[in-house]
């Protein structure tokens, strides 16, 4: 089982810029596939940002142009660069792993505020 946690989750104003991380527990160099969600309080859950094995990447059209999602293996860990935030962008934003076999696992999420 792979444990997740996420930071670097903060309050910043519109135009500003955070760097999310999402450390793993174990290795993620068989992951199939690692991705950064929203999850609003009663809200469905929203993909961000999706980065594959061969490390090509999915993103919403919300943020296509303003994040980056990365990942790096020998550090066990997914990052989300996002730039120029907008206030739309406040989230709790949540980090999944997908294996081979169906295997998933999230984190608890780390709060972005982006005020106006």
């Amino acid at each position: 089982q792979v444990r997740l946690v996420e930071s670097g989750g903060d309050l910043v104003q519109a135009g500003g810029s955070l760097r999310l991380s999402c450390v793993a527990s174990g290795s993620i160099s068989l992951a199939n596939a690692m991705g950064w969600y929203r999850q609003a309080p009663g809200k469905q859950r929203e993909l961000v940002a999706r980065i594959y094995r061969d490390l090509s990447v999915n993103y919403a059209d919300s943020v296509k142009g303003r994040f980056t999602i990365s990942r790096d293996n020998a550090k066990n860990t997914l990052y989300l660069q996002m730039n120029d935030l907008k206030p739309e962008d406040t989230d709790v934003y949540v980090c999944n792993v997908f294996f081979n076999g169906f295997e998933s696992y999230w984190g608890h999420g780390t709060l972005v505020t982006v005020s106006s």
